[in-house]
């Protein structure tokens, strides 16, 4: 219980000082291009700073329901989600940016669904792989449709960076759970094959790993981004140019806000604050995942190293990405980037892991109390043979 604790404090600051980092940066990389496009330099973070507290409030009202709850209703949770991401193909209700069907218009703002389907996919996953065994065929040809199909859309959309994420996941949560191991290892293998298949059988792909190997190619295209991106990260060189002095996010680079947040830390923060920026990350995956081991349930303990993982994944990718070492995804930086969307998804998954964390507290409460009925029990008994004996004296 004492080590619980512990760790939740731990992670949860973490978390908190990682939310209020991107707050700072989020304001500092987007006030210049809010005050041209929109009229008003504080745009984007009054917006992050609304979803920031409707997400609070969300975690804080998740977190009061039992995990059991969440993971029995994972399919129809699935389906809600999954229903979202058809209505992104709806004329008039989803949005077209760029060529990508990925948001819905909700009159002042947009969701992306993309970013529910990754915590979605993940309770229903660990739903089916730990009670595989326990469901005939009909309820695991159910459950696979329901896993997959919403991984079909997101290729469709097309969203090759959330696909990416869910696939990973689904193999993450599938090896840690119950699922038997003789049917693991050739779907894993099929499946990696299929995603290599996948990420060259669209001509845009190809041409983002071609910038990806070669950027300064084609620099006035598709290795615009990560040149700009180059650019940022030289500027910035070992101490930075301050907080709010980018270069880069004067309109060269694009998404600096949002996906290439983190270039712009280099160049604003320089080599110190990547370092720090890394180092905060790593500490968070780190109690994270010491949360996890010290959770009472094997639910609750998969639940929580799986969001972990997920959280964990994405700013690997995203990193990867802006640092040229990966193809350009489209994923933003959890807790740092600009986006609603993201925000709520994270929050909501953190209201996860609290009702994780008060189904381990209730079990060790449960269990104590259990034992100190135990021995009231015991104690009366041994008080009433001693008042026989005396008796019997």
């Amino acid at each position: 219980m004492d080590e619980i604790l512990k760790f939740r404090k731990y992670f949860l600051s973490t978390y908190a000082i990682i939310l209020i980092f991107g707050v700072i940066m989020v304001f500092s990389a987007s006030y210049i291009f809010a005050g041209e496009t929109y009229g008003s330099p504080t745009y984007f973070i009054l917006r992050q700073l609304i979803f920031i507290g409707v997400g609070v409030v969300a975690s804080l009202i998740i977190g009061n329901t039992k995990l059991t709850f969440w993971l029995k209703y994972s399919y129809h949770i699935g389906l809600f989600f999954l229903l979202l991401l058809f209505l992104t193909f709806i004329p008039g209700v989803g949005l077209n940016v760029k060529g990508a069907h990925r948001w819905i218009s909700a009159g002042f703002f947009s969701i992306q669904p993309g970013e529910f389907v990754k915590f979605s996919t993940l309770l229903l996953s660990i739903y089916f792989f730990e009670n595989f065994a326990k469901l005939d065929v009909l309820e695991r040809t159910k459950y696979a449709i329901s896993l997959f199909l919403p991984l079909l859309l997101l290729l469709f959309q097309p969203d090759f960076g959330s696909f990416s994420i869910c696939f990973v996941l689904l193999v993450f949560v599938c090896f840690m759970s119950s699922f038997p191991r003789k049917y693991f290892y050739g779907i894993a293998v099929s499946a990696f094959v299929s995603m290599s298949f996948i990420m060259i059988l669209e001509p845009y792909r190809v041409r983002r790993l071609l910038a990806f190997l070669d950027p300064w190619k084609n620099p006035k295209t598709s290795g615009f981004q990560i040149i700009q991106s180059y650019l940022a990260f030289a500027n910035g060189g070992v101490f930075g140019l301050g907080l709010g002095n980018s270069n880069e996010k004067l309109f060269y680079l694009p998404e600096a806000h949002n996906d290439f947040i983190f270039s712009v830390i280099g160049e604003e923060l320089g080599l110190f604050g990547v370092v720090a920026v890394v180092a905060l990350f790593m500490a968070l995956i780190y109690f994270g995942l010491r949360l996890s081991l010290a959770l009472r349930t094997k639910s609750a303990s998969l639940t929580v190293s799986s969001i972990v993982f997920a959280l964990g994944l994405q700013v690997f990718v995203n990193m990867a990405v802006v640092l040229g070492l990966l193809p350009t995804k489209g994923l933003n930086l959890p807790l740092i980037s600009y986006g609603g969307s993201s925000i709520l998804a994270n929050f909501m998954a953190l209201g996860i892991i609290f009702s994780s964390i008060k189904q381990s507290e209730e079990l060790v409460v449960g269990g104590r109390e259990y034992l100190d009925s135990q021995n009231k029990r015991q104690a009366t008994s041994h008080f009433s043979s001693k008042i026989g004996h005396i008796s019997n004296f």
